[in-house]
């Protein structure tokens, strides 16, 4: 049956292949014996638990409902301490991944430390604009698991406008100016 040598085949070279194949079957399950108890170990790894949830959250001024949309379905699980921390998020390796990225995320963006939203210096307010529209934010890692998270050319232009409303509304500078500058 099918390509594997029969377990009675007398020829010689039958029972060269017989043994071949027993070798590769052998060697196919102490791989995937060896993969299981490495995935085992890495699970007991603390690295990639701490699915905490800060309890400061300040939501920023909005200029509308809808900038407040696009912001939470696309922004809010790694650029705020609102972070919805999905199954794959408790498996390592991917734990590591996700906290990493919601980490960083962060780091360089957290709506929920309104009004400091943005570490660093006013011209890098202009890169949030810029990496929602050439597509690197949401990052396609992401946008990969969350297929709601993606965003239309139309909804880019609209969540970028908002946030530009937004930050000026509450008076950062945005493009070199501040509002009432």
């Amino acid at each position: 049956m099918g390509n594997a040598p029969s377990e009675d085949d007398s020829s010689p070279s039958g029972a060269k292949r017989a043994g071949r194949w027993r070798v590769v079957r052998l060697a196919a399950l102490w791989s995937l014996a060896a993969l299981l108890a490495v995935f085992t170990v890495l699970q007991l790894l603390p690295y990639g638990r701490d699915h905490s949830n800060p309890a400061r959250h300040t939501e920023p001024p909005w200029d509308s409902a809808r900038t407040r949309e696009l912001v939470v379905g696309s922004c809010y699980d790694c650029h705020s301490n609102r972070t919805d921390w999905p199954w794959y998020s408790y498996v390592a390796p991917a734990s590591w991944l996700v906290t990493d990225d919601v980490h960083r995320g962060r780091e360089a963006l957290n709506f929920s430390l309104w009004p400091r939203v943005h570490e660093g210096e006013e011209a890098e307010v202009e890169d949030i604009f810029e990496v929602v529209l050439d597509g690197s934010m949401p990052p396609r890692n992401y946008t990969f698991a969350h297929w709601d998270a993606r965003l239309s050319e139309h909804e880019k232009q609209e969540l970028v406008e908002g946030l530009r409303r937004t930050f000026a509304r509450a008076g950062l500078a945005v493009g070199g100016e501040a509002e009432g500058e």
